[in-house]
């Protein structure tokens, strides 16, 4: 997420910060689903719960981004967005892959697993923002995918902040 948050700044792009933001809850969501293992379920739920908020925090930073992108204009680098949302993918699908049999092991281990599915499409996203980026020559397709990354991360902070 480090990285993604360094190229997000270099390439001025709200859609690789928003994506490494939400690389980082997830970094934080799996340090806390790994507390939580073992623990008895109301732990599990609580640990959750604060990895839902985290991913509530995060996406607020993104939105006021946008609008402060939005207001002062930005110029993103199309080749750095695509190069690094593919890397981002790669490494978030494999995540999805080793913890999908673990989906149901409690609702530390599912908050785990609707974040890594979510990465994969926001990764997707980015992706195909920074090839409109590339074709149109404008920075709308890297606000809106900021946009709709904050607004995916919003939803699934709502669904974990439900699970009981």
């Amino acid at each position: 997420f480090f990285i993604e948050f360094i190229s997000g700044i270099i390439a001025a792009s709200t859609g690789l910060i928003a994506d490494s933001l939400d690389m980082f809850a997830d970094a934080a969501v799996y340090g806390i689903a790994l507390y939580a293992v073992g623990k008895a379920a109301k732990y599990q739920v609580k640990a959750a719960h604060f990895a839902g908020w985290i991913q509530l925090l995060l996406a607020v930073i993104v939105i006021i981004d946008v609008i402060r992108r939005f207001m002062f204009g930005s110029e993103p680098e199309s080749t750095l967005m695509i190069v690094i949302g593919l890397l981002a993918l790669i490494a978030n699908v494999t995540c999805l892959y080793l913890i999908s049999g673990h989906r149901e092991d409690g609702a530390h281990m599912k908050a785990s697993w609707i974040f890594s599915a979510n990465d994969v499409v926001v990764n997707m996203g980015v992706i195909f923002a920074g090839v409109l980026v590339a074709w149109t020559g404008s920075a709308y397709p890297d606000l809106i995918i900021g946009i709709l990354v904050s607004l995916f991360v919003l939803n699934g902070a709502r669904k974990i902040l439900a699970l009981k």
